[in-house]
C-alpha cells in the first residue's frame, strides 16, 4: 500500500511540475514576443498583432475599459475631438485603438463596439491577462482592480489616463496624458507628420 502511496505521490509531484514549466513558459513567450513588438490581441476581425510591421501606421493606444464611467469616455471623446478637426491625408497615418484593461469581462468585439460610439476610425481590442499585463507595464500603465461592494458591477478598474503614440514594432513614440480638450491631441498627431515628412 505505501509503494501505490509514493507511486502517486510521485506521479503527481512529476504532473504539476510539468504544469508550472508548461505555464511558466507561456509567460516567458508572451514577455518575449511583447519585448519584440508582437502583441496577440482579439478585435472585431478576430485575432490580430497589434504591431503589425506591414502596417506604418502610428498606433494611438489608450487603456481603459468599457464599463468606464467619466475618465474613458471623456478622452474618447477628446480624440474624437482631434480626429474631427484634421483630413484625411494625416488620420491616414494613425491607427487609433482602445486597448480594455478588464478582459475578464471585456471581450474584443465589445472594446471594438465601445470604440465605435466615439469615431468609426477606432479600433477597440482585448488581450488575454497576460498581455494585458505586459502592454501596461511596457507603456508605464497603472491601474488596479477596485472591488465595489453592493453593486452589480462587482468591481472596477482604477486607471491612469494618458494616450500612447507608438510605432509600427511597439516602440513609444510621445504620449499625452489626461485632457480636457482636443488641442494637445491634435497638436503631437500634427508634429508626428512633419517629423515624418523631414
Amino acid at each position: 500500500m505505501s509503494k501505490n502511496w509514493t507511486l502517486v505521490l510521485v506521479v503527481a509531484f512529476a504532473l504539476g511540475f510539468a504544469t508550472k514549466l508548461y505555464f511558466d513558459g507561456q509567460q516567458e513567450i508572451t514577455h518575449q514576443q511583447a519585448q519584440q513588438g508582437s502583441a496577440m490581441v482579439v478585435g472585431n476581425d478576430g485575432v490580430m498583432n497589434l504591431f503589425d510591421p506591414q502596417d506604418s501606421r502610428i498606433r494611438i493606444l489608450y487603456f481603459g475599459f468599457t464599463r468606464c464611467p467619466d475618465v474613458c469616455p471623456t478622452s474618447l471623446a477628446m480624440l474624437s475631438g482631434a480626429y474631427n478637426q484634421l483630413d484625411d491625408e494625416t488620420l491616414n497615418q494613425y491607427y487609433p485603438v482602445f486597448v480594455t484593461l478588464d478582459p475578464e469581462r471585456d471581450k474584443g468585439e465589445d472594446a471594438h463596439k465601445y470604440s465605435q460610439y466615439f469615431h468609426p476610425r477606432f479600433s477597440g481590442v482585448a488581450g488575454t491577462t497576460e498581455v494585458t499585463e505586459e502592454l501596461a507595464k511596457r507603456y508605464g500603465v497603472i491601474y488596479q482592480k477596485t472591488e465595489m461592494e453592493d453593486s452589480a458591477l462587482e468591481y472596477s478598474i482604477d486607471h491612469n489616463s494618458y494616450f500612447y503614440f507608438v510605432d509600427k514594432e511597439g516602440k513609444l513614440i510621445s504620449k499625452v496624458p489626461h485632457t480636457l480638450s482636443p488641442d494637445p491631441i491634435k497638436a503631437t498627431m500634427l508634429q508626428l507628420t512633419q517629423d515624418a515628412k523631414e
